[in-house]
């Protein structure tokens, strides 16, 4: 079965409903937003992705050190998001295989070891944020210890992981609920500390990066927003999920996951921002700048907006970290599969990408700083599969009528380029010789 659970439904359940409705939307026998709602999902799923534990942990840091300076950097990272996961889903459908299998076909075999290596090595840092952050929130807010959260967060994702046995469908609704969780949560925050909508307006348009140190935040927010292992699953989600018969209607399948991928999206980066803004409105204030930390934030929330505000940030925490855990271990099935054509039980994975997490804990490393860190690895990784998605899908030969215009090439070219240009720009500055 592929991983989204799509093959061997019956007519009679959500997916299968789902199916029959997609036919009926590409067979042109649906109008408007009943055509378009059969699409809705697969972006929903890849879009946990940018709103993890990770990023709270990078966007807590960046809101209190420099207070609305880096909304630009979660502009630019949530446009490029938009535009690599909408190729990836491209991929998937145009070609019928994910990205992963693609990489494995076309290029020389040490290459694609390598690939899968790192590629593992970014869904397991990627885990480590995600599961860490469910940890911590369930800690936080049933007042048990961070082991204890720890068990709690992976019974659940295992859990949560068992609904793939039902269909791609009934993991699309159950995520999409957890996501809808994130946004009411802040949503709800800034009417608790509302920001000075004027300086987010201003900064979202500014560049600016005034040290080392919002170097090293804008990479972890690229790293964070423009995930991995989401451009992987992406692909892997729509590969087989709907049949179109012909060109034409690949057409249509593609248009409406660009709808897909927009609406999912732009929710991802709106709650990306709320969470900058809410940090900056709240901890930059000459006092808290320095707070470094998810469970520091929790505590420090109680006596500045209360108790309710303190619940109602940890509940999003909880949400996004057991949602993001269980899309990220699917997300490497899909490459484990992709690349070197092994599955194994997804209990075993769940298992192997817990382990860093109780490294992190046993060693006594601060979890926010290993939770930014891991974001900041992703960020080095990304141009993996990013350059090989670009090459991949501007290619006559794989994509037929639906390789990449030269626009979208070269647009793709230049977020690629600077997503290299900050990789770059870090190295430098850890290596002593940056320009801060």
């Amino acid at each position: 079965m592929p991983p989204d659970g799509s093959s061997f439904v019956s007519e009679g359940t959500i997916t299968g409903r789902t199916l029959k409705a997609g036919a009926q939307s590409l067979a042109g026998q649906r109008r408007g937003v009943r055509a378009l709602l059969p699409f809705m999902g697969p972006a929903v799923v890849a879009s946990v992705a940018y709103m993890d534990p990770g990023n709270f942990a990078t966007n807590i840091q960046a809101g209190a050190q420099y207070g609305y300076d880096l909304l630009w950097v979660v502009l630019m990272a949530n446009l490029m998001a938009m535009l690599f996961q909408a190729l990836s889903a491209k991929l998937g459908i145009v070609t019928g295989r994910n990205l992963a299998e693609l990489c494995r076909d076309h290029y020389p075999r040490p290459v694609v070891l390598c690939m899968w290596v790192i590629s593992e090595i970014a869904a397991m840092a990627t885990d480590l944020a995600e599961f860490l952050g469910g940890a911590i929130g369930f800690s936080l807010l049933l007042g048990v210890p961070l082991m204890t959260g720890m068990v709690i967060t992976g019974v659940i994702t295992y859990g949560m992981l068992i609904l793939q046995r039902s269909g791609f469908r009934t993991m699309d609704l159950v995520i999409g609920s957890l996501v809808g969780v994130i946004g009411v949560c802040y949503l709800v925050e800034t009417v608790f500390a509302p920001p000075d909508w004027s300086a987010v307006l201003s900064h979202m348009v500014t560049p600016r990066l005034a040290d080392g140190g919002a170097v090293l935040l804008a990479i972890g927010i690229v790293g964070c927003t423009v995930m991995p292992h989401a451009i992987f699953l992406h692909s892997g989600l729509m590969q087989d999920r709907f049949n179109p018969a012909n060109d034409a209607e690949r057409k249509k399948l593609i248009g409406y996951s660009n709808w897909d991928v927009v609406i999912a999206l732009g929710f991802a980066g709106l709650i990306n921002m709320a969470m900058v803004t809410m940090s900056a409105a709240v901890f930059h204030d000459g006092v808290h700048n320095d707070l470094a930390d998810i469970e520091t934030a929790y505590y420090t929330l109680i006596p500045l907006l209360g108790g309710a505000a303190a619940s109602v940030y940890m509940i999003s925490i909880i949400a996004s970290g057991v949602s993001s855990s269980t899309v990220g271990t699917i997300a490497g099935q899909i490459i484990m599969q992709g690349f070197v054509r092994i599955r194994i039980p997804l209990w075993v994975r769940r298992l192997v990408t817990m382990l860093p997490a109780f490294v992190v804990i046993a060693l006594g490393i601060n979890t926010t700083m290993a939770m930014v860190l891991s974001q900041v690895a992703l960020s080095i990784v990304l141009p993996i599969p990013v350059i090989a998605l670009i090459l991949l899908t501007r290619r006559k030969d794989i994509m037929g009528v639906f390789a990449n215009t030269p626009l979208v090439h070269w647009l793709a070219t230049a977020f690629a380029t600077i997503i290299l240009g900050l990789n770059l720009l870090f190295v430098l500055q850890i290596a002593g010789l940056g320009p801060f």
